[in-house]
């Protein structure tokens, strides 16, 4: 794939050992979020404590979670370094890590921005993920406009992407209309199309639906096909990014696009192993039929697949968002969790 089609390889994670592997399979980008920092440093706790305890005396006066996010801060930067002669030769369209802002601060555009600007200041190849919530929309503008490049995260739905679309296209306009170059910038957004799929599933058993239940994986696939026609006729400067693996056709149905496909390190070697043809299959539609069953028994498939399906300020109120942000923001208190048996140990363990 990465080298017979323009569809780019990021690794759905900033574990150096598995960023290693990948770049060796033509990825060119990587990713980190609290998710993925509290399950590299759970299963590399032994390498990573002293570096934990070395924070600790650093910095005195500081919380437990603000430990983590140093820790947050230096997995990327490391997983940065690695990306950074693909960034180079790209000229900024890959070789990016993408760093995840605090997933509590989405209901704050400023603080968001605050966020990202330091994110930015990490290494020249950060790519900054933002929420597409409400505030994350109007984020997402300002720290465009800024100059920062953007991976809009927490992201399901044509009416989310384009928002984002539009907000990425203001944030650009505004810097090139004071003289800004703005052609090294490599902004995406990601629609995580296994956790619409994952919501419809709920759905069907909540409400007893009864549907062909492998229609519910076409899903995800059919609002990014929809979204990526879309943005090419509208000539948006932003690439999609498909991420939350369920499935083969998350990254099979959408070979061919320019556009990026995210996987799990599992998932790149599952795929290497399977015989599924590697040939693009964007613009092949999904079958109307699945389509219609979809939109007739889920209206919340019908919100995520219509333009004018949400409004910004229903954003933060959609299922998936809201499961999406709890995951994350759970996993800030792992993070901490993490930092605070070092910081104070429990003495009924010792």
């Amino acid at each position: 794939m990465t080298q017979t089609t323009p569809t780019a390889l990021w690794n759905d994670s900033a574990s150096l050992e598995e960023l290693t592997q990948s770049i060796e399979d033509g990825a060119v980008g990587a990713t980190c979020n609290p998710v993925i920092a509290a399950s590299i440093l759970k299963k590399d706790m032994t390498s990573w404590r002293p570096r934990i305890e070395s924070l600790i005396k650093e910095i005195p006066s500081a919380t437990e979670d603000v430990i983590a996010w140093k820790l947050v801060e230096e997995l990327s930067v490391r997983a940065a370094k690695l990306l950074e002669s693909i960034f180079e030769e790209q000229g900024g369209r890959n070789g990016r890590l993408s760093i995840q802002t605090d997933p509590r601060l989405y209901r704050d555009p400023d603080a968001i921005v605050d966020q990202a600007v330091a994110f930015n200041r990490l290494a020249p190849n950060m790519i900054v993920k933002i929420p597409a919530t409400r505030a994350g929309i109007q984020a997402i503008e300002e720290s465009t406009y800024r100059g920062i490049s953007i991976n809009a995260t927490v992201c399901f739905t044509l009416p989310q992407c384009v928002a984002v679309a539009e907000a990425m296209e203001r944030g650009l306009r505004r810097r090139e209309a004071e003289g800004n170059d703005v052609s090294s910038m490599g902004p995406v957004c990601t629609i995580m199309v296994g956790r619409l799929d994952d919501w419809l599933k709920v759905v069907m058993e909540k409400e007893g639906i009864s549907v062909d239940p492998g229609y519910l994986e076409w899903a995800g696939v059919a609002v990014f096909k929809k979204t990526y026609q879309l943005f090419r006729e509208r000539g948006y400067r932003v690439r999609l990014l498909s991420a939350a693996f369920r499935n083969h056709m998350h990254w099979s149905q959408l070979i061919g696009a320019d556009a990026v496909i995210s996987p799990p390190y599992a998932w790149q070697v599952r795929l290497n192993a399977s015989a599924i043809e590697v040939k693009p299959r964007i613009d092949d539609p999904v079958d109307p039929h699945v389509v219609g069953e979809l939109v007739s028994h889920f209206p919340d498939f019908r919100r995520a697949y219509s333009e004018d399906g949400l409004t910004v300020g229903e954003f933060d109120q959609f299922p998936p968002t809201r499961r999406t942000l709890r995951q994350f923001v759970g996993a800030c208190g792992d993070l901490a969790t993490l930092v605070r048996d070092v910081m104070i140990p429990n003495p009924d363990q010792g």
